[in-house]
């Protein structure tokens, strides 16, 4: 069934969660079209040896985020994978979960930009990240 804007649902490209990264960090995709994902994932089983979320757990839920709603805007014929990955980590998170909200800065035809903030469960902003894509023919 396509988003409400008419886009296809990145499943129906013939997306799957078995045996991925996304599964592992029990990331929850709960919006997704070509102009906006946002994706939930649980802070408990995802902590550094210090309690406190990994970095690269955040790193990885943005470039999720950005990955689908990429790929998203290029489909059907066409999808994006990601080149470079910049975030910044502004708070600390012991407990809960953190939602990233992305969003395309850029959507071309060979390079998309997505922009992902990252919020804990309070609305305060954990982290910002820019992922850079490069969008291609599906083969």
């Amino acid at each position: 069934m396509p988003n409400p804007d008419g886009s296809p649902h990145w499943t129906e490209l013939g997306g799957t969660l078995e045996g991925t990264l996304i599964q592992r960090l029990e990331i929850d995709i709960i919006e997704a079209d070509a102009q906006r994902v946002v994706a939930r994932m649980p802070v408990d089983g995802n902590r550094q040896p210090f309690g406190l979320l990994h970095g690269g757990a955040t790193a990885s839920l943005c470039e999720t985020v950005g990955s689908v709603g990429a790929s998203l805007a290029a489909a059907p014929d066409r999808t994006a994978v990601g080149i470079e990955l910049n975030v910044n980590h502004l708070r600390a998170v012991t407990q809960g979960h953190i939602t990233a909200t992305g969003t395309p800065l850029q959507s071309g035809r060979s390079v998309a930009v997505w922009d992902v903030r990252v919020q804990d469960d309070d609305g305060r902003l954990i982290a910002a990240g820019r992922l850079t894509l490069a969008v291609r023919e599906i083969r």
